[in-house]
């Protein structure tokens, strides 16, 4: 296994240099005759004969597969909302930190859209909660099927999803004409019909039919003009103009309130 090689090629440089500690240690995968893929620790030391030369290792190998689990498990807590699994605003902080270091250095405009869903909460009221968290599992879904592997789908909760986009053009006038295809694009993609089907425990299952759409806010930015907390307060501020256009509608930030 190419872990095992990595590690076992270690051990003869840190030999070569005259190290003196002898074991070594890793985690690596192994698949069972079931399919079952187990974590495993392995501590592993070297046997050798009597002039010294490695003709073996000896090694004991722990199963970790449930720490591995329980660590993967914090992990989505602490950076995914638990509902829609997207990075939650903490992951999102630190990829816009990154990402205001990467525009500078690529000499490109970067987005961030912060969008809010119209006509959300009569959907709860009516309906529940329960039928509320589809639609929200929905709509993440549809904003991952338009944005490309580069960019990043967010959730702040409620039903506020942030998107970030990466790699515009460096010409402020051909970024800003990117970013707001892709913000059209989600707002037509928003704004088809959620056809949700609830399944209760006592009942036939329900299907309710939902419409609604999306007020959109957009701040463009390259180097490093702005700390993140501004940049999500921006996207933010211009959101909540396209709320008070009448929603359903996408506003850029001014950026000569800069």
């Amino acid at each position: 296994m190419a872990v095992i090689r990595e590690m076992l090629g270690k051990r003869r440089q840190a030999e070569q240099e005259g190290k003196e500690d002898e074991s070594i240690a890793f985690e690596v995968q192994h698949r069972c005759k079931d399919g079952r893929l187990l974590w495993g620790e392995l501590h592993s030391r070297p046997v050798r004969d009597a002039d010294g030369t490695i003709i073996g290792y000896h090694g004991i190998t722990r199963e970790t597969t449930e720490r591995r689990q329980l660590e993967e498990q914090v992990r989505e807590l602490a950076f995914y909302a638990p509902l829609t699994h997207l990075p939650n605003r903490r992951l999102l902080s630190g990829r816009l930190n990154q990402s205001i270091a990467a525009s500078q250095r690529n000499n490109c405009h970067y987005a961030l859209l912060v969008l809010d869903l119209d006509n959300f909460k009569p959907l709860n009221d009516v309906h529940g909660h329960l039928v509320g968290d589809l639609l929200l599992i929905e709509a993440a879904l549809r904003l991952r099927g338009i944005v490309r592997e580069v960019d990043t789908v967010g959730r702040f909760g409620g039903d506020e999803f942030v998107v970030l986009l990466s790699d515009l053009d460096a010409n402020l006038a051909k970024a800003t004409a990117q970013a707001r295809t892709v913000a059209e694009k989600i707002g037509a993609s928003l704004s088809a019909p959620y056809v949700l089907s609830v399944e209760h425990a006592s009942q036939e299952p329900e299907t309710v039919t939902h419409l609604c759409s999306a007020s959109i806010g957009v701040v463009l930015y390259l180097g490093a003009l702005a700390t993140p907390e501004d940049i999500f307060k921006w996207a933010d501020a211009a959101m909540y103009q396209a709320k008070a256009a009448g929603r359903n509608a996408i506003r850029f930030y001014d950026h000569g309130a800069l």
